[in-house]
Order: structure tokens, then sequence, then C-alpha cells
């Protein structure tokens, strides 16, 4: 299992666009941050969590991730997910 491929898409102080490219058995490990992170299922399969509760999702899924909520990721099928946070994540830059 690995990370997945990170592309910035685009960023301005208040908000960045993020693609993720996953392969099967690639895991976003759990964290937090302080960012409200909108995610938005291009293609693939994911199991999630978030703040301990999980949940399957799949192409043209969305949903948000509040601020400081411990979540994660594994890909079940190979894909993309676009990631938008706000404000910026400089730790990406």
């Amino acid at each position: 299992m690995s990370d997945p491929d990170r592309t910035v898409l685009a960023h301005n102080p208040d908000l960045m666009v993020v693609r993720f490219d996953f392969q099967k058995g690639d895991e976003g490990a759990l964290h937090a941050h302080p960012h409200v992170q909108s995610t938005f299922v291009q293609s693939g399969r994911y199991r999630f969590s978030i703040d301990g509760r999980e949940f399957e999702v799949g192409p043209g899924d969305a949903f948000i991730i509040p601020s400081g909520a411990r979540h994660g990721c594994v890909c079940l099928e190979a894909g993309t997910v676009i990631d938008s946070f706000t404000p910026r994540r400089d730790d990406f830059l």
C-alpha cells in the first residue's frame, strides 16, 4: 500500500483544489487538519472514515469533511478524487 499521487490544480490563500490519483489499496492515512474539505469522487471506489463513521463512495459522490474531523480512506478500486480545502493547505505547496 502507498500514498496516492497528489497534484495541486489551483489555489489562492482562501481555497485550494487538489487531484488525488489512487491505485487499489492506496491509503489516505487517518489525520485531521483545521481546513474544511470538500471531496468529489471522479472515479473509483473508496472506504472513508470520518470521526469513526465508515462509508463507501463511488463516482459522482461528494461530501464535506468538517474542520478538525479525523478522517482517512482506503482505495477499493483505482480512481481519482478531487478535494477542495478552505483555507489553502500551505503544506501542499
